[in-house]
């Protein structure tokens, strides 16, 4: 297998896996990011967030000497491939996508590029970036452009790298240029992310090439798409509550008809994170610029069945507690957005644990990893690294991410620190059987009609 020299520019999330990774299959990778204190601890070969499996590729790419980092962009002057892996959060006046980073990092990398150098965008991107980056390169024509999207999932992103589903490229010209069209070999960028990934060709991993605006596109379309299902499924809980249906029933049997697949197809509080809310706000706003108003109308209504599940959540909580939270003692379970990962970026479980708290409530939080990021955030919240101590006292107990110690913890144990037996599984990942068995009261979202999940000992009314 051919080695590649291959810088990543940006060390977060997307970065630091990607850089591991690329040094696992044996090329020579530099990470560049600006913070010194972001790479410094890259560089001792840990990761300064939570990911499972990668501070092991970080110190296998630092023991054999593949793997460093950097915050001067002139370490990757040698270079044969550069990945722009800087992150384009959401504008902080509208719902576009801000693009600052993204130019910032290719305008620092322009004098340190070699010719005939190659420069591939894995950043998640409105349609239309490629062409404005082109003018940003104009003046090094001869340095190649490309893109090559990310599929990657927090919590499974080693994993993901590693094993992908597919790969794509985004070309000068589309499939029809980028190959030689007698001998059908690759060309340029092609060629080049063909070196790099040549391990996972060989293993079979699909590749896909494509012009420059579909590559821009497939992953907002994708997490829109993600994002359809689980609010599709999440409405549809509420009519399952209102007529005594099962969702988590539904949900299973529309799983098996292979034109639906179960996937993504459960009902809870909802998604969050730093990528789909984000994102499907940027694919809203590219439709409104193409005067596309169905899919800014279909986006809109995903948007706001998601975020109706928090407001949702915060009333279920109030009925439990007698129809107040204000002055009850409240456990929350979960505090990153979702399991396997100390991201707490737009967390469901954060956002309801905050509301309550505003609504008079003493709000306790636990989480295996998330508690450092969340505490300087949330002051109004308790945080508590113990479960067990999260539980003392407890009049409502609330499941908000599906962590699996929490799906695990055994029922009678738990009840014998609370001081009502009473859960919100807003995640519907509890055996509500076992736990029933136990005393407890289990209320779930779309587990059927509200009035077969009363309180089994409703909380008494607050005196003064």
């Amino acid at each position: 297998m051919g080695t590649v020299k291959v810088s990543v520019i940006g060390c977060g999330y997307l970065g630091a896996v990607h850089a591991a990774t690329l040094a696992s299959m044996g090329h020579t990778v530099v990470g560049v990011d600006v913070d010194p204190g972001k790479v410094d601890q890259l560089a001792r070969g840990a990761a300064p967030f939570h990911e499972p499996g990668l501070d092991e590729l970080l110190r296998d790419g630092r023991s054999t000497g593949r793997l460093t980092f950097s915050t001067d962009a002139a370490s990757a002057k040698d270079a044969q491939v550069h990945f722009l892996c800087v992150g384009t959060p959401q504008d902080k006046t509208s719902d576009a996508a801000d693009l600052t980073f993204l130019v910032s990092a290719i305008e620092a990398l322009l004098p340190h590029l070699a010719a005939g150098a190659v420069v591939v965008g894995k950043s998640t991107v409105p349609v239309g970036t490629v062409e404005m980056l082109r003018g940003v390169l104009a003046r090094r024509p001869d340095v190649l452009l490309g893109w090559n999207p990310e599929f990657l999932r927090q919590g499974t992103a080693v994993k993901d790298s590693l094993v992908p589903d597919r790969l794509v490229y985004g070309v000068d010209g589309g499939r029809g240029a980028a190959f030689h069209p007698r001998s059908g070999a690759p060309l340029g960028v092609t060629a080049a992310l063909d070196a790099v990934y040549e391990p996972l060709l060989r293993a079979g991993i699909p590749r896909m090439v494509c012009n420059f605006a579909t590559a821009e596109l497939i992953k907002s379309a994708a997490n829109a798409y993600l994002a359809t299902k689980v609010s599709f499924i999440n409405a549809v809980a509420g009519l399952c509550d209102a007529s005594g249906a099962d969702v988590a029933e539904l949900a299973e049997a529309m799983g098996m008809d292979p034109r639906i697949g179960g996937r993504y197809l459960h009902a809870g509080l909802g998604f969050g994170g730093g990528c789909l809310p984000k994102d499907i706000r940027s694919f809203r706003t590219q439709a409104v610029h193409a005067g596309v108003t169905a899919l800014d109308d279909w986006m809109r209504l995903v948007d706001s069945v998601n975020l109706g599940q928090r407001e949702r959540t915060v009333a279920l909580a109030a009925d439990l507690s007698g129809g107040s939270v204000a002055g009850r003692s409240i456990t929350v379970l979960g505090a990153s957005f979702k399991p396997d990962t100390d991201d707490i970026r737009d967390s469901p479980a954060l956002d309801v644990a905050d509301r309550l708290a505003a609504a008079g409530a003493h709000v306790t939080v636990t989480d295996p990893k998330a508690i450092n990021n969340a505490w300087r955030r949330y002051p109004r919240l308790r945080f508590e690294a113990s479960t067990e101590r999260a539980l003392e006292g407890a009049e409502l107990v609330l499941l908000l991410t599906e962590w699996d110690e929490y799906r695990r913890l055994c029922p009678a144990a738990a009840g014998a620190r609370v001081r009502r037996r009473v859960v919100l599984d807003a995640r519907n990942v509890l055996d509500a059987a076992a736990w029933q068995a136990t005393g407890w009261s289990v209320r779930g979202l779309g587990t059927g009609d509200a009035a077969a999940h009363t309180p089994v000992h409703a909380p008494a009314p607050l005196t003064s």
